[in-house]
């Protein structure tokens, strides 16, 4: 487990590097690299910056999605449609590298497992966001998918509108070769405590299952942990 915290104004550039720099890595080691997407306003700061490094060889990246709402690919809710307009329009990936959650499709269960055959046996890079509640993806507190160990994609129901989202399962966190979880701002405080200093609960906070994982913080995010268990940078 490694916590580095930054200036809010700079999580987005240092989320972007420290993905850039493992993507590369993964790439030179193994020839080709996957990425997971996280949704929200957070990640999709850093994907904007994302776009903006040199040495990615794009052709050799496979995008997947960690979640995604019951709504079309062109809806302002959809995680794809933000990542499109965040990322993959700033950068030379191939559209065959794309692996969208068709998660707009009337029959959840078939989507979810159409999109489970399509995972690498590991994602190289997966980037995740955390909750007020201490979700992740679109594993909820309480909820049955936190306890999922065969599945690596569920139907779920969130908390909050649009409620459908299909979600990629504890196995495909626990399996990432890297876990790089951002969170910023006040509201994220308890949670992230929770996740990384609290017991280990996992129906009471998804998130911690990623907490082997690189957590960038902003100084309020972080603001509850302490001193002691993370990096200024």
């Amino acid at each position: 487990m490694a916590t580095e915290v930054c200036d809010s104004r700079e999580l987005a550039n240092v989320a972007a590097t420290r993905i850039a720099s493992a993507l590369i890595a993964t790439i030179t080691a193994q020839g080709r690299a996957s990425l997971a997407l996280a949704g929200g306003t957070t990640p999709r700061a850093a994907y904007e910056a994302l776009a903006k490094i040199p040495g990615i060889d794009w052709t050799r990246v496979s995008v997947y999605f960690g979640d995604e709402r019951a709504v079309p690919p062109t809806d302002p809710d959809s995680n794809f449609n933000m990542a499109e307009a965040a990322l993959f329009s700033r950068v030379p990936l191939p559209r065959e590298n794309i692996f969208r959650i068709q998660a707009e499709l009337a029959d959840q269960d078939a989507a979810a497992l159409a999109y489970e055959a399509t995972l690498p046996a590991r994602i190289s890079v997966m980037v995740l966001g955390i909750g007020e509640d201490g979700h992740t993806a679109s594993l909820f507190p309480g909820q049955a998918a936190v306890n999922e160990r065969e599945r690596r994609v569920l139907p779920v129901i969130g908390p909050k509108p649009p409620p459908q989202r299909i979600t990629l399962t504890a196995p495909v966190i626990r399996d990432a070769l890297q876990c790089i979880v951002l969170a910023s701002g006040a509201g994220k405080t308890e949670a992230v405590v929770r996740a990384l200093e609290g017991p280990l609960d996992y129906s009471k906070t998804p998130s911690a299952l990623a907490r082997d994982g690189l957590w960038l913080l902003d100084p309020a995010a972080a603001a509850g942990l302490m001193p002691s268990s993370y990096t200024r940078v």
